[in-house]
């Protein structure tokens, strides 16, 4: 029952602000007991997909899924994105990203690590990894933000950025980002994204997290 209800608030069937039918109504549409209907909402509360109002029933969240367009870099703007700085270091990177850039096990990178708004809300915190000798002595080594993003840096250093690769998957988040993201007991989607700049030279790797339940990829791709 959860599962059928999830599916029809993310696809817009049940829309936001609809107050869902009687506990009876539940109960006969779907065929199960009292307790499984109850179960079920409780599922969906804990979730962020349904709301209760006292003495007015339950209801669908306020609002359809965030939309966020795949992108290496989203430029701030008022009421659209913005970023949060939250770390600039030089450091071991994960065993994946060392072996993206095909390093030893000891080997450092520099690392900026992120949070990414949308109108005030947190939608994405993201890990970029860069090539020490990329890095060094530009802004990407700096505890300051960075106009015109890592694009220009890499732009000016004479590796723009080409195209990137994502390998997206999904699993429960870390205490970290449930806590950054103020996420309620679902999923995030994770993009794990190579970025390269001519010559098929990698000059980024980034991971990027983001709730599940309020958010959806949208790719346009050249057929």
């Amino acid at each position: 029952m959860a599962a059928d209800m999830r599916a029809r608030i993310m696809a817009g069937d049940l829309e936001p602000g609809t107050k869902l039918p009687s506990t009876a109504r539940l109960v006969e549409e779907f065929g199960v007991a009292n307790t499984t209907v109850q179960k079920a909402l409780a599922v969906l509360k804990a979730e962020g997909y349904l709301t209760s109002r006292q003495g007015k029933g339950v209801f669908v969240r306020d609002r359809q899924p965030f939309r966020v367009e795949v992108g290496t870099y989203f430029a701030p703007e008022p009421g659209g994105y913005s970023y949060e700085l939250l770390e600039v270091a030089e450091v071991v990177p994960p065993a994946e990203v060392a072996k993206a850039f095909g390093l030893e096990s000891s080997d450092r990178v520099q690392m900026r690590k992120r949070l990414l708004r949308h109108g005030g809300r947190a939608v994405e915190v993201d890990w970029s990894y860069y090539p020490l000798e990329l890095a060094r002595g530009t802004a990407l080594a700096d505890p300051r933000r960075i106009r015109g993003g890592a694009p220009r840096v890499l732009a000016e250093a004479g590796y723009p950025q080409r195209y990137h690769i994502d390998a997206v998957s999904a699993r429960m988040p870390t205490t970290e980002e449930a806590d950054l993201l103020s996420l309620p007991n679902v999923p995030v989607l994770r993009q794990f994204r190579v970025i390269y700049s001519d010559d098929d030279r990698l000059v980024e790797v980034s991971v990027l997290v983001k709730g599940s339940h309020l958010y959806e990829l949208h790719y346009r791709l050249t057929v």
